[in-house]
């Protein structure tokens, strides 16, 4: 049976969700995404937080974990569960679009890579216009944590904070994190959010 891996950077470290949680048999890293990242996506679900995706210009190599994930599952299931998972769905599998929009996610597969044969990893287009600044962010991930129907936990500053104790750095964490102090009024994120009801 061959090895199959998630490959989870962002959120999916921290979050897998009770479906994939229950079919990983270990977790391996930290390693280096083998693609540069950045905060450069508005999420719809998080109340317009910016979240991190892959991208062609900018961004770093970061902090991510392989999840393996137990013989019995194949390709397809180990798709369809990651599918669920991003789009926060019970059912459906995944079908990938002939022509993805910029909502589509796309489950992408890398052979052969840290030594597991099959390794997944979602990717969604960044959405939030150039030039990015850790102003803009700051704007979004604010916005976010003032909306009462974004959940606990759900809003941009503690999506951050997340990334940032999974290791997590890219060219625009510094920046986008001052810009919050700074719109806040406040010295740490954790207390940018109390000032923000969080």
């Amino acid at each position: 049976m061959k090895k199959i891996a998630i490959l989870a950077y962002g959120s999916l470290i921290y979050e897998p969700g009770e479906e994939l949680e229950n079919c990983i048999v270990n977790r391996l890293g930290p390693i280096l995404t083998p693609f540069k990242v950045e905060y450069a996506r508005s999420s719809r679900t998080r109340g317009g937080a910016p979240t991190l995706v892959p991208v062609d210009a900018g961004g770093f190599q970061i902090s991510a974990v392989l999840f393996v994930l137990s013989a019995g599952i194949s390709e397809k299931e180990a798709k369809d569960m990651l599918w669920r998972r991003e789009t926060r769905r019970v059912q459906g599998s995944y079908s990938p679009h002939a022509r993805p929009g910029p909502n589509s996610v796309l489950i992408k597969t890398i052979l052969n890579f840290e030594g597991i044969v099959l390794v997944l990893y979602p990717s969604i287009q960044a959405n939030i216009p150039s030039p990015l600044t850790g102003r803009k962010l700051a704007c979004l991930a604010i916005a976010s944590a003032r909306n009462p129907e974004v959940g606990k936990g759900k809003d941009g500053i503690s999506y951050l904070l997340a990334a940032k104790s999974a290791g997590i750095s890219t060219p625009l964490t510094q920046e986008y994190e001052s810009a919050i102090l700074e719109l806040t009024g406040t010295n740490t994120l954790e207390a940018a959010l109390l000032s923000l009801g969080r």
